[in-house]
């Protein structure tokens, strides 16, 4: 019998999405497969996006982390995906299914972290649901969230075409250094981005450039050719850590050639401490690199 771990995750992704195409209706703009899904409430200007994201002790933090950091990642990751779609926070609801010898100090930590981050993004922490695990078992920290964007600004993954330059902003690579606990959501940068340009593709960083990347070239249904020397590597990362250590939480998007020098420009007199680098372009299928294995996936062996 097959095993999750004999297809991993993309894999096991790419079957479900297959299983949910006759359930789409009519106000479903985007549908799974996409950092959110965007619906048409009726709204003149905008669309609400939909996320969740999850935590697990022992694959996304270690036993020993701090709590509050661990409460802010849990926000931050879903945040981090309203601004891969172009849009920003708004309600956020957490499910803890935790051990029943947890202190009680810790979970009220969890959520500190979690407040101060939805707090910097102006979203607001409504409701939720606690459940205990059986003994033994990791704990879970999930978020699910509603966010906006304007209808004329958002962008998926799929919209890239061939001879798009490729950017990602910061460096990469490091992250459990401490990044992947205390990163920042481009939101900020995200909105500037959709305001003053056509953006065509675009996500988060998750799960590294090496994995990140293939996803965004095949939703766009186009290859890629990247510039490895000119990946933007943090202080004591090779290639292989800046293309495959995951949870960067940078932004990957794709624009036209005819608006990548001008872009360059006005991002520089912008955001003039975060780097913003172009990294290679979209090409036909045929034309496309070959990454290799890199980046993380759940159910990988």
């Amino acid at each position: 019998m097959e095993r999750l771990s004999d297809m991993g995750e993309d894999s096991l992704v790419r079957r479900l999405i297959g299983r949910l195409k006759n359930s789409r209706r009519g106000d479903l703009v985007l549908g799974a497969g996409d950092d959110c899904a965007v619906i048409d409430i009726g709204l003149e200007d905008d669309y609400q996006l939909l996320k969740t994201d999850s935590l697990v002790e022992g694959v996304h933090y270690r036993e020993d982390t701090p709590a509050d950091k661990v409460g802010w990642k849990a926000v931050a990751r879903v945040i981090s995906d309203f601004a891969a779609m172009g849009g920003r926070a708004g309600h956020l609801l957490v499910t803890i299914a935790m051990p029943g010898e947890k202190e009680v100090h810790y979970v009220e930590e969890l959520y500190r972290g979690m407040l101060e981050c939805a707090e910097a993004y102006d979203a607001i922490i409504c409701g939720g649901e606690t459940s205990s695990v059986p003994e033994g078992a990791a704990a879970v920290i999930s978020v699910a969230g509603t966010g906006w964007v304007k209808k004329n600004q958002y962008v998926s993954r799929s919209g890239g075409e061939v001879g798009d330059r490729i950017f990602v902003t910061g460096r990469l690579g490091g992250s459990i250094r401490g990044k992947h606990l205390d990163f920042l959501p481009r939101i900020e940068e995200a909105k500037w981005l959709v305001e003053g340009f056509e953006l065509t593709a675009m996500m988060d960083l998750s799960d590294g450039l090496a994995r990140d990347l293939p996803r965004l070239a095949e939703a766009s249904e186009c290859g890629y050719q990247l510039d490895k020397e000119n990946i933007p590597r943090n202080e004591g990362c090779d290639l292989s850590s800046a293309m495959g250590d995951g949870e960067d939480y940078e932004l990957l998007f794709t624009i036209a050639p005819s608006s990548a020098d001008q872009l360059r420009h006005l991002w520089a007199d912008k955001f003039p401490d975060l780097e913003l680098t172009d990294v290679g372009a979209l090409v036909e299928v045929s034309q496309s690199n070959e990454m290799g294995k890199g980046g993380w996936q759940h159910f990988d062996r």
